[in-house]
């Protein structure tokens, strides 16, 4: 019983110093967070006498906070020698000497370090960290590089290498330290990418990485891993011609199956390099009909072709070939559920580019007679078909056309879409009251896009009626507008001019200029656009389509003429002096994005 009572008295001893300690440590850092240097000294100097090695770093660290370097170096040393394999003491003793300003000395610690490293991998680890965590990150690196020779192993510390060189931002380290690590961990390519695209700051840095690339090819040109990252390389500087031409050459040299072509043609494509994605998918279809990637390569470079002709200039020649591909690939494929994009396609090249609208309206018709199609396809095809019936004089099939898609897809984007193609063939006819009633409704749609283009020409209508209750210059403005949707500008350009002459004095200056600029928009003429656009904004700037000026301008110099501090003027502009626009959410991502914020994709 005596024992017990013993033992349970020590215990509570014990626990009460580790109390007591805890409260003293405590307030030490306390004083040392309030500036009282010496209060909190006098603490720490008590704790470590206490327990030398628990206490050892923070009282190192008020003595140096005191400026007491010589009894910081005595004690340092003092605890070398009790403990000399632990190194901790004597990184503690290098920042002492680093502190005083005694470079030599410093210099000298750390050299002994190096020349006294042990042949053992553990103890190496352990030394580089402490140096790390002691913020020593270029001796942390000599000691991982000295390792290297004294075990007589150059691939070891490769990770822990590119970690330190990551962390100092030494980009011509880690990108040989990667090179080096490649061949024998090539699933590292990737992460590769990843780190050194936030690393490098422009084209110098990628041409460093373009020169030890190529020598690395020429001495080991059987590593893929190497052309793989300059493929990347070629990619990030937008040099798409040569990133393809490396592409190629690996994959005929390797007799691949074609799928680093395939996608790489969708990268292309995502960054408009059409002319580089058609030549990779005339590549695949010219390896036969027996690969897996001909079919997929013949309807992409079909589309593809479409996208450089929709999204950029083109001659009429291009026109014509590109509906003689469509009308190949149907006579290859037929006419099924499987092509039926490809006759959406060609129905939409030929109404709005080539102004065949028989041919359009015959091949949708055949279209949606096909069986079995996917329901969102024939509601697309529906809604293209009721264009081309308005555009060709047939205004009672398009509007029974969309009112089908209408009722048959409530309460979505295409059926929205479709409420919004009937309240503008009414518009089109001089049916003012009834589209301004379906425009309303649509002001609420859940689609961004279509709740602004409904506000926008609901305004129109109001503000122009007001003015003129029997709409004489809103039907001719109207025609006009008809006439860009068909892509018939110049005849759409002459009705514009003829508004003026016919109804001087009228409400539709603004929107006038709008039209002009969505014409020229339509033709890619961006720098003819800006100077109508910037008219809207400074001669109407509380009218209709000021806030869309002020957007459009923010967007064709962020996109089309790569003025991004422009760019990002003008959607501050909306931000400012339009906060109750429907583009002003839409603004504050674009203008946050290139300010340089981290942008998760909500508001």
């Amino acid at each position: 019983m005596k024992q017990f009572f013993a033992y349970i008295f020590l215990i509570f001893v014990f626990s009460g110093k580790i109390f007591a300690q805890s409260n003293e440590l405590q307030l030490a850092r306390q004083f040392a967070a309030n500036g009282q240097t010496e209060k909190a000294l006098e603490l720490y100097q008590k704790l470590y006498k206490q327990d030398n090695e628990a206490y050892f770093t923070p009282y190192v660290n008020s003595l140096l906070s005191a400026k007491k370097f010589d009894e910081a170096e005595s004690i340092a040393k003092k605890m070398m020698r009790k403990y000399p394999k632990n190194y901790k003491y004597m990184i503690s003793l290098s920042a002492i000497y680093s502190q005083q300003g005694d470079v030599d000395k410093t210099n000298a610690l750390y050299n002994e370090f190096l020349k006294n490293l042990p042949p053992d991998l553990n103890d190496i680890n352990s030394l580089a960290s402490q140096l790390y965590q002691a913020n020593n990150i270029d001796f942390a690196i000599k000691i991982f590089q000295q390792g290297r020779k004294v075990l007589h192993n150059e691939a070891l510390f490769s990770y822990e290498l590119i970690t330190l060189y990551r962390y100092k931002k030494d980009k011509v380290n880690l990108t040989e330290q990667y090179l080096d690590l490649f061949p024998t961990n090539p699933e590292l390519l990737n992460q590769a990418e990843s780190v050194l695209s936030t690393l490098y700051e422009g084209p110098a840095d990628y041409d460093i990485l373009k020169t030890a690339l190529l020598k690395r090819i020429q001495k080991d040109p059987q590593q893929t891993v190497f052309v793989n990252l300059l493929i990347w390389q070629y990619l990030q500087q937008k040099d798409f011609d040569q990133a393809l031409n490396q592409a190629l050459a690996l994959s005929r040299r390797a007799n691949d199956d074609g799928t680093t072509i395939f996608e790489l043609c969708n990268t292309l494509i995502t960054n408009q390099a059409y002319d580089a994605a058609i030549r990779g998918y005339e590549y695949l279809i010219a390896r036969g009909k027996g690969q897996q990637y001909y079919v997929p390569a013949k309807i992409e470079l079909i589309n593809t072709k479409n996208l450089r002709i929709t999204l950029g200039k083109y001659e009429q020649s291009d026109l014509i070939n590109l509906e003689k591909d469509y009308i190949d690939l149907l006579a290859e494929f037929g006419k099924t559920t499987n092509t039926v994009f490809a006759m959406q396609k060609l129905a939409n090249l030929e109404a709005f580019k080539l102004h065949k609208l028989p041919e359009a309206q015959k091949v949708l018709e055949e279209a949606i007679s096909i069986p079995n199609i996917n329901p969102n396809m024939l509601a697309f095809c529906k809604l293209d078909l009721g264009d081309v019936y308005l555009l060709n004089k047939q205004p009672w099939e398009a509007t029974l056309l969309y009112s089908q898609v209408e009722k048959d897809f409530p309460n979505t984007n295409v059926g929205e879409d479709a409420k919004l193609k009937n309240a503008k063939l009414a518009y089109y006819t001089g049916d003012f009251t009834w589209a301004k009633g379906q425009l309303d409704v649509l002001k609420a749609a859940t689609t961004q896009l279509i709740a602004n283009d409904a506000l926008n020409l609901s305004l129109l209508i109001s503000d122009n009626m007001a003015a003129d209750s029997a709409g004489n210059a809103l039907k001719l403005y109207a025609r006009a507008d008809l006439l860009i949707f068909a892509e018939e500008t110049n005849k759409a350009i002459l009705t514009l001019d003829s508004i003026d002459k016919k109804f001087p004095g009228n409400a539709l200056t603004d929107d006038i200029l709008m039209a002009k600029t969505r014409i020229l928009i339509q033709q890619k003429n961006y720098n003819d656009a800006v100077p109508l656009l910037k008219k809207i904004v400074t001669e109407h700037p509380t009218d209709l389509w000021a806030d869309d000026a002020v957007f459009m301008l923010g967007d064709i110099y962020e996109n089309h003429l790569q003025d991004k501090e422009q760019a990002k003027s003008y959607y501050q502009k909306i931000i400012t002096d339009y906060p109750g626009s429907l583009l002003i959410n839409e603004s504050r991502k674009r203008f946050r994005i290139l300010r340089g914020d981290k942008v998760d994709g909500s508001i």
